[in-house]
Protein backbone atom coordinates (compact mmCIF):
# COMPACT_ATOMS: atom_id res chain seq x y z
CA UNK A 1 0.00 0.00 0.00
CA UNK A 2 1.01 3.60 -0.47
CA UNK A 3 0.67 3.02 -4.20
CA UNK A 4 -2.86 2.87 -5.55
CA UNK A 5 -4.34 -0.53 -4.72
CA UNK A 6 -6.24 -2.35 -7.47
CA UNK A 7 -8.68 -4.03 -5.11
CA UNK A 8 -10.09 -2.58 -1.87
CA UNK A 9 -8.30 -3.87 1.24
CA UNK A 10 -10.21 -5.91 3.79
CA UNK A 11 -10.64 -3.66 6.81
CA UNK A 12 -11.60 -4.28 10.42
CA UNK A 13 -12.42 -2.08 13.40
CA UNK A 14 -11.58 -3.29 16.89
CA UNK A 15 -13.43 -1.37 19.57
CA UNK A 16 -16.42 -0.41 17.45
CA UNK A 17 -18.64 0.08 20.51
CA UNK A 18 -17.24 3.52 21.41
CA UNK A 19 -18.11 6.94 19.98
CA UNK A 20 -15.08 7.05 17.66
CA UNK A 21 -15.60 3.40 16.72
CA UNK A 22 -19.17 4.14 15.69
CA UNK A 23 -18.10 7.07 13.52
CA UNK A 24 -15.39 4.92 11.98
CA UNK A 25 -17.96 2.22 11.15
CA UNK A 26 -20.21 4.79 9.47
CA UNK A 27 -17.39 6.21 7.36
CA UNK A 28 -16.10 2.81 6.25
CA UNK A 29 -19.55 1.47 5.40
CA UNK A 30 -20.13 4.49 3.14
CA UNK A 31 -16.63 4.77 1.70
CA UNK A 32 -16.82 4.64 -2.12
CA UNK A 33 -13.66 2.53 -2.39
CA UNK A 34 -14.87 -0.11 0.07
CA UNK A 35 -18.28 -0.91 -1.35
CA UNK A 36 -17.10 -4.35 -2.44
CA UNK A 37 -15.61 -5.24 0.95
CA UNK A 38 -17.76 -4.77 4.05
CA UNK A 39 -15.59 -4.05 7.12
CA UNK A 40 -15.42 -6.57 9.95
CA UNK A 41 -16.43 -5.18 13.33
CA UNK A 42 -15.02 -6.36 16.66
CA UNK A 43 -15.73 -5.42 20.25
CA UNK A 44 -13.04 -4.53 22.75
CA UNK A 45 -11.17 -6.89 25.02
CA UNK A 46 -13.47 -7.89 27.84
CA UNK A 47 -16.47 -7.75 25.52
CA UNK A 48 -16.01 -11.33 24.34
CA UNK A 49 -19.38 -12.30 25.75
CA UNK A 50 -21.31 -10.03 23.39
CA UNK A 51 -21.57 -12.95 20.99
CA UNK A 52 -22.35 -12.95 17.28
CA UNK A 53 -25.97 -12.00 18.00
CA UNK A 54 -24.88 -8.41 18.67
CA UNK A 55 -25.19 -6.20 15.62
CA UNK A 56 -23.81 -2.80 14.80
CA UNK A 57 -27.22 -1.16 15.06
CA UNK A 58 -27.59 -2.51 18.63
CA UNK A 59 -24.61 -0.36 19.62
CA UNK A 60 -25.21 2.51 17.19
CA UNK A 61 -28.90 2.68 16.21
CA UNK A 62 -28.19 5.44 13.69
CA UNK A 63 -26.40 2.81 11.58
CA UNK A 64 -29.46 0.55 11.23
CA UNK A 65 -30.06 -0.68 7.69
CA UNK A 66 -33.22 -0.01 5.69
CA UNK A 67 -36.10 -2.07 7.08
CA UNK A 68 -34.04 -2.65 10.23
CA UNK A 69 -32.81 -5.98 8.89
CA UNK A 70 -30.00 -7.49 11.01
CA UNK A 71 -26.62 -6.93 9.40
CA UNK A 72 -23.00 -6.15 10.28
CA UNK A 73 -22.46 -8.38 13.31
CA UNK A 74 -20.11 -7.22 16.05
CA UNK A 75 -17.86 -10.16 16.83
CA UNK A 76 -15.65 -11.06 19.81
CA UNK A 77 -12.07 -10.12 18.91
CA UNK A 78 -10.01 -13.09 17.76
CA UNK A 79 -6.70 -13.33 15.90
CA UNK A 80 -7.97 -16.52 14.24
CA UNK A 81 -10.96 -14.61 12.91
CA UNK A 82 -8.66 -11.80 11.74
CA UNK A 83 -6.65 -14.36 9.77
CA UNK A 84 -9.71 -16.20 8.41
CA UNK A 85 -11.22 -12.99 7.02
CA UNK A 86 -7.94 -11.81 5.45
CA UNK A 87 -7.79 -8.46 7.20
CA UNK A 88 -5.24 -6.09 5.64
CA UNK A 89 -5.96 -2.85 7.53
CA UNK A 90 -6.87 -2.92 11.22
CA UNK A 91 -8.25 0.16 12.99
CA UNK A 92 -7.74 0.07 16.75
CA UNK A 93 -10.37 2.17 18.53
CA UNK A 94 -9.28 0.57 21.77
CA UNK A 95 -7.83 1.75 25.11
CA UNK A 96 -4.16 2.69 25.04
CA UNK A 97 -3.03 -0.46 26.87
CA UNK A 98 -4.93 -2.71 24.44
CA UNK A 99 -3.54 -0.95 21.39
CA UNK A 100 -0.01 -1.23 22.77
CA UNK A 101 -0.51 -5.00 23.07
CA UNK A 102 -2.36 -5.67 19.80
CA UNK A 103 -0.48 -3.47 17.31
CA UNK A 104 2.78 -5.51 17.39
CA UNK A 105 0.83 -8.74 16.86
CA UNK A 106 -0.99 -7.26 13.87
CA UNK A 107 2.22 -5.90 12.33
CA UNK A 108 3.87 -9.30 12.75
CA UNK A 109 0.97 -10.82 10.81
CA UNK A 110 1.52 -8.39 7.94
CA UNK A 111 -1.49 -6.20 8.76
CA UNK A 112 -1.35 -2.41 8.52
CA UNK A 113 -2.50 -0.68 11.73
CA UNK A 114 -4.15 2.69 12.28
CA UNK A 115 -4.35 3.22 16.03
CA UNK A 116 -6.75 5.81 17.41
CA UNK A 117 -5.38 5.61 20.95
CA UNK A 118 -2.34 7.35 22.41
CA UNK A 119 -0.28 4.15 22.60
CA UNK A 120 2.12 4.92 19.73
CA UNK A 121 1.94 8.71 19.25
CA UNK A 122 4.90 9.74 21.36
CA UNK A 123 8.53 8.98 20.63
CA UNK A 124 10.03 10.42 23.80
CA UNK A 125 9.74 8.26 26.92
CA UNK A 126 9.19 11.27 29.19
CA UNK A 127 6.12 12.23 27.16
CA UNK A 128 4.82 8.68 26.81
CA UNK A 129 5.03 8.05 30.55
CA UNK A 130 1.68 9.81 31.04
CA UNK A 131 0.00 6.68 29.64
CA UNK A 132 1.82 4.31 32.03
CA UNK A 133 2.18 1.67 29.34
CA UNK A 134 3.75 -1.70 30.13
CA UNK A 135 5.41 -3.68 27.34
CA UNK A 136 5.86 -7.44 27.62
CA UNK A 137 8.76 -7.16 25.16
CA UNK A 138 10.30 -3.68 25.64
CA UNK A 139 12.92 -4.19 22.91
CA UNK A 140 10.37 -5.12 20.25
CA UNK A 141 8.04 -2.33 21.39
CA UNK A 142 10.86 0.23 21.16
CA UNK A 143 11.69 -0.92 17.61
CA UNK A 144 8.07 -0.62 16.52
CA UNK A 145 7.71 2.73 18.30
CA UNK A 146 10.61 4.13 16.28
CA UNK A 147 8.82 3.39 13.01
CA UNK A 148 5.33 4.53 14.10
CA UNK A 149 4.24 7.53 12.02
CA UNK A 150 2.30 10.34 13.65
CA UNK A 151 -0.87 10.39 11.58
CA UNK A 152 -1.24 14.09 10.81
CA UNK A 153 -1.54 14.13 7.00
CA UNK A 154 -0.87 17.85 6.77
CA UNK A 155 2.59 17.31 8.32
CA UNK A 156 3.54 13.73 7.45
CA UNK A 157 1.68 12.85 4.25
CA UNK A 158 4.59 11.08 2.53
CA UNK A 159 5.57 9.03 5.59
CA UNK A 160 1.96 7.94 6.15
CA UNK A 161 1.78 6.58 2.60
CA UNK A 162 4.60 4.12 3.39
CA UNK A 163 3.75 3.36 7.03
CA UNK A 164 2.88 0.02 8.62
CA UNK A 165 1.76 1.64 11.87
CA UNK A 166 0.04 5.02 11.96
CA UNK A 167 -0.59 6.64 15.33
CA UNK A 168 -3.69 8.79 14.93
CA UNK A 169 -3.21 12.17 16.68
CA UNK A 170 -5.18 13.34 19.70
CA UNK A 171 -8.14 15.62 19.06
CA UNK A 172 -6.88 18.63 21.05
CA UNK A 173 -3.42 18.16 19.61
CA UNK A 174 -4.74 18.16 16.04
CA UNK A 175 -6.55 21.46 16.52
CA UNK A 176 -3.53 23.19 18.05
CA UNK A 177 -0.87 21.70 15.78
CA UNK A 178 -2.75 22.70 12.63
CA UNK A 179 -3.18 26.22 13.98
CA UNK A 180 0.47 26.69 14.89
CA UNK A 181 2.52 24.64 12.40
CA UNK A 182 2.66 27.17 9.55
CA UNK A 183 3.71 30.02 11.83
CA UNK A 184 6.30 28.02 13.76
CA UNK A 185 7.85 26.47 10.66
CA UNK A 186 8.21 29.96 9.20
CA UNK A 187 10.11 31.02 12.34
CA UNK A 188 7.74 33.92 13.02
CA UNK A 189 6.69 33.15 16.60
CA UNK A 190 8.40 34.82 19.56
CA UNK A 191 8.95 31.75 21.74
CA UNK A 192 10.39 33.76 24.62
CA UNK A 193 7.01 35.47 24.88
CA UNK A 194 5.40 32.03 24.81
CA UNK A 195 2.22 30.52 23.36
CA UNK A 196 -1.07 30.10 25.21
CA UNK A 197 -3.61 27.53 23.97
CA UNK A 198 -7.07 27.77 25.53
CA UNK A 199 -8.99 24.77 24.18
CA UNK A 200 -12.58 23.67 24.78
CA UNK A 201 -14.10 20.31 23.88
CA UNK A 202 -17.51 18.68 23.86
CA UNK A 203 -18.23 15.84 26.28
CA UNK A 204 -17.75 13.04 23.73
CA UNK A 205 -14.02 13.71 23.90
CA UNK A 206 -13.95 11.95 27.26
CA UNK A 207 -15.25 8.70 25.77
CA UNK A 208 -18.48 6.74 26.05
CA UNK A 209 -18.20 5.62 29.66
CA UNK A 210 -19.75 8.24 31.94
CA UNK A 211 -17.71 9.62 34.83
CA UNK A 212 -18.49 11.92 37.73
CA UNK A 213 -17.35 14.89 35.63
CA UNK A 214 -18.97 13.98 32.31
CA UNK A 215 -22.50 12.98 33.27
CA UNK A 216 -25.33 15.42 32.58
CA UNK A 217 -25.68 16.90 36.08
CA UNK A 218 -22.03 18.00 36.11
CA UNK A 219 -21.50 19.05 32.48
CA UNK A 220 -24.80 20.75 31.65
CA UNK A 221 -24.87 24.53 32.10
CA UNK A 222 -21.23 24.41 33.13
CA UNK A 223 -17.74 25.16 31.84
CA UNK A 224 -14.72 23.73 33.61
CA UNK A 225 -10.96 23.60 33.15
CA UNK A 226 -9.11 20.35 33.83
CA UNK A 227 -5.69 18.69 33.55
CA UNK A 228 -3.95 22.06 33.88
CA UNK A 229 -0.19 21.54 33.32
CA UNK A 230 -0.80 17.82 32.85
CA UNK A 231 -2.97 16.92 29.85
CA UNK A 232 -1.63 13.91 27.97
CA UNK A 233 -1.85 15.65 24.57
CA UNK A 234 0.83 18.14 25.67
CA UNK A 235 3.60 15.75 24.63
CA UNK A 236 2.24 15.68 21.09
CA UNK A 237 2.46 19.47 20.91
CA UNK A 238 6.06 19.44 22.12
CA UNK A 239 7.20 16.71 19.73
CA UNK A 240 5.32 17.74 16.60
CA UNK A 241 5.90 21.48 16.96
CA UNK A 242 9.46 21.10 18.28
CA UNK A 243 8.79 23.13 21.40
CA UNK A 244 10.05 23.06 24.96
CA UNK A 245 7.60 22.72 27.84
CA UNK A 246 8.16 26.33 28.97
CA UNK A 247 7.30 27.72 25.53
CA UNK A 248 3.64 26.66 25.44
CA UNK A 249 0.76 26.49 27.91
CA UNK A 250 -2.18 24.28 26.96
CA UNK A 251 -5.30 24.30 29.12
CA UNK A 252 -8.31 22.15 28.14
CA UNK A 253 -11.90 22.88 29.15
CA UNK A 254 -15.09 20.81 29.09
CA UNK A 255 -17.94 22.34 27.11
CA UNK A 256 -21.57 21.30 27.77
CA UNK A 257 -22.09 20.18 24.14
CA UNK A 258 -21.89 16.68 22.61
CA UNK A 259 -18.98 17.22 20.19
CA UNK A 260 -16.58 19.75 18.73
CA UNK A 261 -13.37 21.55 19.75
CA UNK A 262 -12.56 25.24 19.65
CA UNK A 263 -8.96 26.17 20.42
CA UNK A 264 -8.05 29.83 20.91
CA UNK A 265 -4.29 30.31 20.55
CA UNK A 266 -2.47 33.46 21.69
CA UNK A 267 1.04 34.33 20.47
CA UNK A 268 3.31 37.17 19.43
CA UNK A 269 5.38 37.54 16.29
CA UNK A 270 9.07 38.48 16.30
CA UNK A 271 8.40 41.10 13.64
CA UNK A 272 5.52 43.25 12.50
CA UNK A 273 3.17 41.42 10.11
CA UNK A 274 0.20 42.39 7.96
CA UNK A 275 -2.98 40.26 7.87
CA UNK A 276 -2.54 39.61 4.14
CA UNK A 277 0.96 38.25 4.76
CA UNK A 278 -0.22 35.91 7.50
CA UNK A 279 -3.10 34.66 5.32
CA UNK A 280 -0.77 34.05 2.39
CA UNK A 281 1.67 32.10 4.54
CA UNK A 282 -1.03 29.84 6.03
CA UNK A 283 -2.74 29.42 2.66
CA UNK A 284 0.50 28.32 1.00
CA UNK A 285 1.26 25.87 3.82
CA UNK A 286 -2.13 24.18 3.41
CA UNK A 287 -2.57 24.58 -0.34
CA UNK A 288 -2.48 20.79 -0.83
CA UNK A 289 -4.47 19.96 2.33
CA UNK A 290 -8.15 19.57 1.41
CA UNK A 291 -9.30 19.08 5.01
CA UNK A 292 -8.06 22.48 6.26
CA UNK A 293 -10.14 25.59 5.56
CA UNK A 294 -8.85 29.10 6.24
CA UNK A 295 -11.36 31.85 7.01
CA UNK A 296 -10.63 35.32 5.67
CA UNK A 297 -9.73 37.65 8.50
CA UNK A 298 -11.46 38.94 10.62
CA UNK A 299 -13.97 36.06 10.31
CA UNK A 300 -13.37 33.32 12.87
CA UNK A 301 -14.41 29.64 12.89
CA UNK A 302 -17.24 28.33 15.02
CA UNK A 303 -18.02 24.81 16.20
CA UNK A 304 -21.40 24.78 14.46
CA UNK A 305 -19.64 25.14 11.10
CA UNK A 306 -17.42 22.06 11.46
CA UNK A 307 -19.49 19.62 13.52
CA UNK A 308 -20.04 16.29 11.71
CA UNK A 309 -17.38 17.18 9.11
CA UNK A 310 -13.72 16.24 8.75
CA UNK A 311 -12.60 19.83 8.29
CA UNK A 312 -10.33 21.81 10.55
CA UNK A 313 -11.26 25.48 10.20
CA UNK A 314 -8.68 28.15 10.96
CA UNK A 315 -9.09 31.89 11.38
CA UNK A 316 -7.13 34.68 13.03
CA UNK A 317 -7.07 38.32 14.02
CA UNK A 318 -3.91 40.36 14.17
CA UNK A 319 -3.52 43.07 16.80
CA UNK A 320 -3.12 46.76 15.87
CA UNK A 321 0.60 46.45 16.61
CA UNK A 322 0.99 43.81 13.89
CA UNK A 323 2.62 41.44 16.36
CA UNK A 324 -0.06 40.02 18.66
CA UNK A 325 -2.08 37.29 16.99
CA UNK A 326 -5.12 35.30 18.11
CA UNK A 327 -5.65 32.09 16.12
CA UNK A 328 -8.92 30.13 16.37
CA UNK A 329 -8.94 26.48 15.30
CA UNK A 330 -12.14 24.39 15.18
CA UNK A 331 -12.74 20.71 14.45
CA UNK A 332 -15.05 17.83 15.30
CA UNK A 333 -13.24 15.77 17.93
CA UNK A 334 -14.85 12.51 16.70
CA UNK A 335 -14.00 13.10 13.02
CA UNK A 336 -10.94 15.23 12.20
CA UNK A 337 -9.93 14.57 15.82
CA UNK A 338 -10.38 10.77 15.55
CA UNK A 339 -12.30 8.60 13.05
CA UNK A 340 -12.25 10.97 10.07
CA UNK A 341 -8.52 11.51 10.36
CA UNK A 342 -8.05 7.73 10.61
CA UNK A 343 -9.89 7.27 7.30
CA UNK A 344 -7.86 10.12 5.82
CA UNK A 345 -4.74 8.17 6.80
CA UNK A 346 -6.12 4.95 5.31
CA UNK A 347 -6.72 6.77 2.03
CA UNK A 348 -3.08 7.85 1.93
CA UNK A 349 -1.84 4.36 2.80
CA UNK A 350 -3.91 2.98 -0.09
CA UNK A 351 -2.76 5.59 -2.59
CA UNK A 352 -6.19 7.22 -2.85
CA UNK A 353 -7.12 10.89 -2.62
CA UNK A 354 -7.01 11.66 1.08
CA UNK A 355 -10.45 13.26 1.15
CA UNK A 356 -12.28 10.24 -0.36
CA UNK A 357 -15.27 9.18 1.71
CA UNK A 358 -14.99 12.30 3.88
CA UNK A 359 -16.75 15.02 1.91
Amino acid sequence: MGETVSAPPRTAVAGVSGFAGGELARLLLNHPRLQGETPVFFGRAGEAEVGASTYLHDLHPQLATAGNMPSNPVLPFSWDRIADTGIEVLFLATPHEQSREWAPEAIERGIKVIDLSGAWRLQETRNRDVYRLKDTDPTAAAALQSEAVYGCPELHRDAIRKARLVANPGCYATSIILGLAPLLQAGLVDLEYGIICDAKSGVSGAGKAATAKTHFMYAADNLSAYAVFGHRHTGELLEQLHLEINQIQFTPHLLPIPRGILSTIYLRFKQTMAPAGVSALIGKFYQDSPMVRLHSTPHLPQIQHIVRTNFCDLGFELGPDGKRLVMVSCLDNLLKGAAGQAVQNMNLMCGWNEQEGLL
